[in-house]
């Protein structure tokens, strides 16, 4: 290859670079817009959803195990927790591993409520993905879980200042 070509190869691997890059931001904001569409539905605040959303993958857990994995004070998962039981969202309940202590899981019977708002993007990602052949799948799992490793990198690297 000349220096010439090897030239333009870099330029075309940059411009997709930042292409990816700059689809992955557009990518965030869709789908905090989504989010925030859903927790309007369900009259929700979105932080709340957030939270949610990190107890139904990750629960049962506790309190301080919430606000270590959200990023968010004691304090304010308190209020979150406090607001998503009156609502029916979530159950705290004895931890079975340590009976003086509590922790929270979602309850099953809302799940579907939460499920249907998210049914239509659901189906989008479904055709999307249908669309791709095995071998491009893993490249994208492979991506994004990469990307998502980046992501909890950063963060925590800003939460430590």
């Amino acid at each position: 290859m000349s220096g010439e070509e090897s030239a333009d190869a870099r330029r075309r691997k940059r411009r997709l670079s930042v292409t990816v890059r700059e689809n992955m931001r557009e990518l965030s904001i869709q789908l905090a817009l989504l989010n925030h569409q859903v927790g309007q539905r369900l009259d929700m605040r979105d932080v709340d959803l957030d939270c949610l959303d990190i107890i139904s993958r990750h629960g049962p857990l506790g309190a301080s195990a919430l606000a270590r994995t959200a990023g968010l004070h004691p304090a304010t998962v308190t209020g979150i927790l406090d607001r998503l039981e009156k609502a029916g969202w979530i159950v705290r309940e004895r931890d079975p591993q340590d009976r003086r202590a509590v922790v929270v899981r979602a309850s099953r019977e809302r799940g579907a409520q939460i499920y249907e708002l998210y049914s239509g993007m659901n189906s989008s990602m479904e055709d999307l993905l249908n669309g791709y052949d095995e071998s491009q799948l893993e490249v994208l799992a492979d991506f994004l879980t990469r990307a998502r490793e980046a992501g909890v990198t950063a963060t925590d690297d800003l939460a430590r200042g």
